[in-house]
Order: structure tokens, then sequence, then C-alpha cells
């Protein structure tokens, strides 16, 4: 990562409502120059509207939004690729007018979008028109489109949605390629996968961060991780876990002990005779960091304060 001074990008009390809707409450956020940052949470939290305001796209309510030490609105876009989700590929044009389009409106637009294309399997549908494209297929051509921007920042909104898993690889690959160039990301997620990427991650809920920090420190912080299966098992291992909720998947569900408690009086509060009851601890998952950060840490109200990034200290349900 590189050890300049000025971050990428600088985000300081930002603010955005939509008549009486707040949609973000405080958000403080700082960017190292080339350094990935991604932004995990569920749809709807205001992640994009976060990433537009960075942009310079939307202009905070209130707050300010710095790209490379320049307001964003001096910035004038010329430093940054945005891919918005949805908004990109025109669906009245076929890919490859698409890519024509974009090639002639940019003067930074390279012709790597034929590797990307390649590697990502959509060169022989370029004549298609991208009204007939699949999600996924859509999601390659808009990832290709904004990484074939040369720019110092990419602001990349749930580049992987809609794509099938053994594609997500691939997706992660292009990116790291301008990574490895130099170039700053912040990319924006529900999935819990895309953490892998992240130099730092950032996890939001209710317009608001609730934790910033390195994945591994992150993940250490995870409390104990149990896994239970029976239904019996899972309403009494409720009230030995953080915020009385467990997460379901399929026969099993899994919760986050509470720090007064220890693995040992849960497995005594459970009858583990009865046909199907299993009690067991578990290492914690990218999944489990999403879930603990997203729906268990209550979030933090830091508007109005001072950008406390790497802090990863946070106020949890009892």
């Amino acid at each position: 990562m590189s050890g300049e001074h000025v971050p990428a990008v600088r985000a300081a009390g930002i603010e955005k409502s939509f008549g009486t809707e707040g949609v973000l409450d405080g958000i403080d956020l700082s960017v190292a120059g080339n350094e990935i940052l991604v932004l995990l949470g569920p749809n709807g939290v205001g992640k994009t509207v976060l990433l537009e305001c960075l942009a310079g796209s939307s202009r905070p309510t209130k707050g300010d939004v710095e790209i490379f030490g320049r307001d964003v609105s001096e910035d004038g876009g010329r430093n940054l690729s945005f891919l918005l989700q949805d908004t990109m590929a025109i669906e009245t044009l076929t890919g490859r007018e698409n890519i024509d389009f974009y090639r002639r409106m940019h003067p930074g637009f390279t012709d790597r979008w034929e590797q990307y294309l390649d590697r990502l399997d959509l060169s022989e549908d370029l004549d298609k028109a991208v009204d007939d494209y699949s999600a996924g297929m859509t999601r390659k051509l808009e990832l290709s489109l904004t990484m074939s921007v040369d720019a110092p920042l990419y602001l990349l909104d749930e580049p992987t949605a809609g794509v099938d898993l053994s594609m997500i690889q691939r997706f992660h690959d292009i990116i790291l390629d301008r990574y490895d160039g130099g170039s700053t990301f912040v990319i924006t997620s529900h999935r819990p996968l895309d953490a892998e990427l992240a130099d730092r991650l950032a996890f939001m809920r209710d317009g608001t961060i609730t934790a910033v920090g390195a994945p591994s420190e992150l993940m250490d912080a995870v409390p104990p991780v149990i896994r239970v299966s029976g239904s019996g098992a899972m309403r009494t291992a409720e009230s030995f876990v953080r915020g009385g909720r467990l997460f379901r998947t399929g026969a099993t569900a899994r919760g986050f002990l509470k720090p007064d408690v220890e693995f040992e009086e849960l497995e005594a509060a459970v009858d583990t005779d009865v046909e199907g009851v299993r009690i067991e601890r578990d290492d914690a998952t990218h999944t489990d960091l999403f879930n603990f950060y997203v729906h268990v840490v209550e979030p933090q109200r830091t508007s109005g304060g001072t950008p406390n990034d790497d802090s990863i200290e946070a106020v949890v349900e009892p």
C-alpha cells in the first residue's frame, strides 16, 4: 500500500436526506492511495448513496468529500471511474455499441476491455442487445467498461451482484490487476465473499458505519461462534448469544456468545440426547463477520466527530 500522506478519498460528516427521509447519518471515512476498501452491508442501508456522494454525482446534505486532497466538485470526475449498478450499460445498444459509446465519451478509455471480456466469457455476445443479457452478463460488461478507463480511483457499486459464484474470482482478478498497477478502490457489496479483496473493510447499517478495520483485526474481534441444530436447542441458545439472535442456514443456526457466557454453560443448558440436537463451537467465516458487524453491532453515530477509521471498537447489543 502506498505511503502517501494525502488520502485518495476523505469523507467527513456526510449526511444525505431526500425530503424528510435521512439516508446517511454522519459518515466519516478515509481511504489511502492504493488501498482496497470494501464497504459491506445489506441492500437499502445507503451504500450506493454514499458512493454517489464520493463520486460527486450527488451532493451530500451536509459534510465534505475530497478526492486526492481536492473537493470532489473540483475534480470533475477526472481522477475516477465510477460503476453505478444497473445504470452504465445502455440496454437498447449491443455490447459492442456500448463499448464504442464509452470509447468516444471518455478520453481515458483503453482497449483493456478486450482481455477483460475474454476472461469473463462475454466476447461472443457483444453483438447482442444488452436488453437480452442476463444480470450476470450485464455485470461483466459494466465491470469491463469501468476497468477499461485509466484512473487512479475506481468506485464500484455492487460489481458482483447477480454474478455466479464460479465467476466471482475472475471479477476479483480483474480488480486486482488495476490494484497492482497502483489504483485505489472503494467497493460496495452485500456479498461476504467480496471481503476477500479488502485491505480494509467497512460495515454499514442504517446509514452509519458500524466498524472499519483490517479484515484480520475485525475477524479477531468477532466473539466465539456457536453452531446449533434442533429447534428446541435454538430457542435455548437465543438467551446465550449476543443480541438474542441466531442466523439460520438450512437446518442449523449460528450465533455469537455473550461476553459473560462460557460455551460449557450453553452446552449444559441444551439436551443433546434429543435426536437432531447438536451444539458446537465453530471458526468464524466471512458470513459470520458480515452478520456480526451488520446485524449485531450497534451503529455508531459519528456526525461532527473526527474520522477514526483505524478503530474497530463497537457498542454491542446485550
